[in-house]
């Protein structure tokens, strides 16, 4: 599907691998509207490209309707959707002080995989409404899960969980949005340069690059970006988690 006149929405596009999507499909013609928690941000990306910005709770359905809403009327049709909104969470299923929380699990669910999902159901609904293209296509759902849902770290039992749920909806979403020509493909990052990582002294982030084959650095926003554009362009990418990791396999920690 041709970027060029698409509108699109990202949520979590304020920072991190969403900003860079979002300056990426600015950038190649799209009108974006972003939709995030952090208006400071969030309002600062949307000026410099000269989109649009909702704030919105992912896991809010209201609040997430009514930015696929916006996108949609001030876009003339959403027809790109990308969620990269998520949060991390380090803690093991047992320790001598006690079980795994259940409430740190539930939450990191719910903002991940409830959050992805929510987004994913409100915008391939209102992409039904677009006139299909030559080919057919209404619209394309990206979603964002991580190499953890494959290769889980010690700690990770929550975040790996919540990114195999994404992993896991990708197929059979895109088959019930399939005759309608809607795709969903979901792209799992390994290590990038996020605002996660930055907090990291120097010498670890560097550690953590050196670990990938190759390239042995730390992932660039912007490749994730242009991975999102290429999944637009090529109709061909349905049904399908994409790993983006320099051929990383996580060890237990």
């Amino acid at each position: 599907m041709e970027v060029r006149g698409a509108g699109a929405l990202v949520a979590g596009g304020a920072s991190g691998l969403g900003a860079a999507t979002a300056r990426g499909l600015a950038a190649a013609g799209a009108r974006v509207t972003i939709a995030d928690l952090d208006p400071e941000r969030g309002e600062a990306v949307a000026t410099e490209i000269g989109g649009g910005f909702v704030r919105a709770d992912v896991t809010d359905a209201a609040a997430v309707e009514a930015a696929v809403a916006t996108a949609a009327a001030a876009n003339g049709g959403l027809r790109i959707s990308v969620c990269c909104a998520g949060i991390g969470w380090a803690e093991r299923l047992a320790r001598a002080r006690g079980p795994h929380e259940l409430d740190h699990f539930a939450n990191v669910v719910k903002v991940n995989l409830i959050g992805t999902f929510n987004v994913l159901r409100l915008a391939a609904h209102a992409m039904l409404a677009n006139e299909p293209t030559e080919d057919g296509e209404r619209g394309v759902c990206v979603n964002t899960a991580s190499i953890a849902a494959f290769d889980g770290q010690i700690g990770q039992v929550a975040y790996a969980a919540s990114k195999g749920g994404i992993v896991g909806m990708t197929l059979p979403a895109a088959r019930d949005v399939a005759s309608k020509g809607v795709r969903v493909v979901t792209i799992a990052p390994g290590l990038f340069d996020t605002p996660l990582l930055a907090a990291l002294p120097e010498p670890a982030r560097e550690a953590l690059g050196a670990g990938i084959p190759f390239p042995s650095r730390l992932g660039r926003p912007e490749e994730y970006a242009n991975l999102v554009g290429q999944i637009v362009a090529n109709p061909m990418l349905n049904g399908e988690t994409i790993r983006l990791d320099g051929a990383l396999r996580m060890p237990p920690k």
